[in-house]
């Protein structure tokens, strides 16, 4: 029985299923699968309110289950697809991993090591490089953390009118 190949996009859909889960728990909409052989073997959302942890971001969980699922710290076979492009935490977490391929959606301005502020991701000087693919449903992945922090505000402005 041959594995029906799944797109990018097909993939990219899937973890932003998990970050519309992390917004129904009040969590910042972070999504994150890693794949591996055409199934799914970790996922994670975004929990840092949740747990009130620093380090439990969406890829983070999605790897950590991953290597539980593999019983590896070696993930290198594995496609890594998240929502929002990767901190430096997570870039780094990505690259220790061995994770061959990232791909994930919106840009982040403010903290992303996948080209955006700089590239951890394809760093020469590591011992591991990954090849990175960015934008794919870009604009699904912006307008989900986009209308999330629209609501923040707007709560937050409703308490103050009081």
């Amino acid at each position: 029985m041959e594995i029906e190949e799944k797109s990018d996009m097909e993939w990219m859909r899937q973890a932003i299923q998990m970050a519309e889960k992390a917004r129904t728990i009040g969590e910042v909409p972070i999504g994150c699968i890693i794949v591996h052989q055409g199934k799914v073997i970790g996922a994670g959302m975004n929990q840092r309110e949740t747990t009130q942890s620093s380090v439990t971001h969406a890829e983070i969980i999605a790897i950590q289950e991953a290597c539980h699922h593999l019983g590896s710290w070696r993930l290198e076979d594995c496609t890594i697809y998240v929502t929002l492009e990767p901190c430096p935490m997570c870039a780094g977490a990505i690259v220790q991993s061995r994770i061959p391929r990232v791909v994930f959606g919106a840009e982040d301005p403010k903290a992303g090591c996948a080209g955006t502020l700089m590239n951890l991701l394809e760093e020469q000087r590591f011992n591991h490089q990954c090849e990175v693919e960015k934008g794919v449903l870009a604009e699904e992945c912006g307008n989900v953390l986009t209308s999330f922090f629209k609501e923040i505000r707007e709560k937050k402005r409703l308490r103050k009118n009081k």
